[in-house]
């Protein structure tokens, strides 16, 4: 600090009173009461320096430059902190806006900043940790129902929502081969075109009849409640070196995918999705729009003993090329193992190992994908599918995962209400096709 900082600017050498130096205006500060404190501080330097600019008028009928300079400058300093206090203020108004699911590099919706981010992770950490709720209701982020803030449910943070997700795709195997759709309401509907705009061919000059008119078909996609309620007792959470936001992702995200894995494929529709299995399936050669396809092998669980791959054949060429390009096998480790023996008639293995690591096996040429779901081989079993998943099957997640604190209920064990809202079916049936060992 040189004498003119340590004794106030150049007015106090020009013979006016020693006042505070002239403010600089700072970055954007992180809470309102930090803003305020560099207006009030801005305020007192402002006073000080035109107190010695009133002095030097009363004194020698006008003001020196430099104290006049430095008001200006000052007052200049206040206008701006008084600004930064404005849009603070607004901004704590406003409640905050959620994370973008897998956003680039951890991006936010709706322009949340880093420090808007951290301060939602930090009332987070400590509703979990302590049950405190102070930093959650300021923040608004009440979520169990909408606009009551007595029932106590909070948003897992975007962090959280974001690992559950990603995790979620790499252990339950239909949901990455699946579409996921994320939805607001509790129902998704769709409106699907299973024949398509009717056209004909017509002479140059010849009448244009009408066309019929294209026909529409409306899916609907309820979403299900899937809960887990993971324990921790007070002194794990007490403890700082436990990522608490881990913990409740590793608990929760075995529970979601095994759940989910199986509802995907065999679900009723009752309290759950409705799995591709659970759709009416007829013989491939008199499909129609509502059901599956499926090839039978000929033999009540088992393959033929001649030619056991060719039902692989005609489940393959079952399905239009355009989906045959992006389609998968799927059917468990056992059925797995099985196929794995079949030969060609120049002696190659059918089934091969993944190309790298992190890769799929192939099956004459399309990956296979081992859902331990799917049914062993048994009389009538469907335990083979090959199709488009993608195209075929929709899974629809309501947005956010919803956490409730709960110390009392089984003390002294902490227990996490963990629920999210998820449903799935069959969106296009000729996307699918199954094996039936019969």
């Amino acid at each position: 600090m040189n004498e003119n900082q340590a004794n106030g600017t150049g007015a106090a050498e020009k013979g006016g009173v020693p006042g505070r130096a002239a403010p600089e205006v700072k970055a954007v500060p992180d809470t309102v009461s930090a803003a305020f404190e560099d207006f009030m501080q801005a305020f007192e330097a402002f006073r000080e320096a035109n107190d010695a600019r009133l002095s030097e008028v009363e004194r020698k009928l006008t003001a020196d430059t430099v104290t006049r300079d430095k008001v200006e400058r000052i007052n200049r300093a206040m206008d701006e902190q008084g600004r930064l206090l404005d849009q603070l203020v607004i901004k704590k108004l406003r409640p905050p806006l959620e994370r973008a699911a897998g956003g680039p590099n951890g991006g936010t919706a709706g322009g949340m900043g880093g420090a808007e981010a951290a301060e939602l992770k930090a009332a987070f950490e400590s509703y979990i940790r302590r049950g405190d709720e102070t930093g959650l209701r300021e923040l608004e982020a009440k979520a169990l129902s909408a606009g009551v803030p007595g029932d106590g449910g909070y948003l897992v943070p975007p962090e959280t929502d974001t690992e559950i997700g990603r995790r979620l795709a790499s252990v339950s195997p239909i949901r990455a081969l699946a579409t996921v759709r994320q939805v607001s309401g509790a129902v998704l509907k769709k409106p699907f075109a299973p024949a398509g705009m009717a056209s004909g061919w017509v002479a140059e000059t010849a009448a244009r009849p009408q066309t019929a008119t294209p026909e529409l078909a409306e899916l609907t996609f309820p979403t299900m409640e899937l809960y887990a309620m993971p324990a921790a007792t007070q002194g794990l959470l007490d403890d700082a070196a436990v990522d608490i936001e881990a913990w409740i992702s590793g608990e929760v995200d075995v529970a979601f995918a095994e759940q989910e894995g199986a509802a995907f494929v065999s679900g009723d529709g009752v309290n759950r999705p409705k799995g591709f299995l659970s759709y009416g399936t007829v013989a491939e050669a008199n499909w129609a729009w509502g059901s599956l396809g499926h090839v039978g092998t000929g033999v009540a669980g088992g393959f033929a003993a001649s030619g056991a791959s060719d039902v692989l054949i005609s489940a393959i060429y079952a399905l239009k090329a355009g989906h045959r390009q992006n389609a998968h096998f799927v059917m468990n480790r056992k059925t797995q193992g099985e196929i794995r023996k079949f030969k060609d008639a120049d002696g190659n293995y059918l089934w091969q190992p993944p190309a790298a690591a992190g890769q799929a096996a192939a099956l004459m040429g399309f990956p296979v994908t081992e859902a331990e779901d799917m049914p062993d081989i048994a009389a009538d079993a469907l335990s083979i599918a090959f199709g488009d998943f993608r195209a075929g099957y929709l899974v629809v997640d309501r947005t956010g995962v919803r956490i409730l604190r709960d110390p009392y209920s089984a003390k002294p064990y902490v227990l996490f209400y963990t629920t999210k809202r998820v449903g799935g079916g069959v969106q296009n049936f000729e996307a699918i096709k199954l094996v039936k060992f019969g």
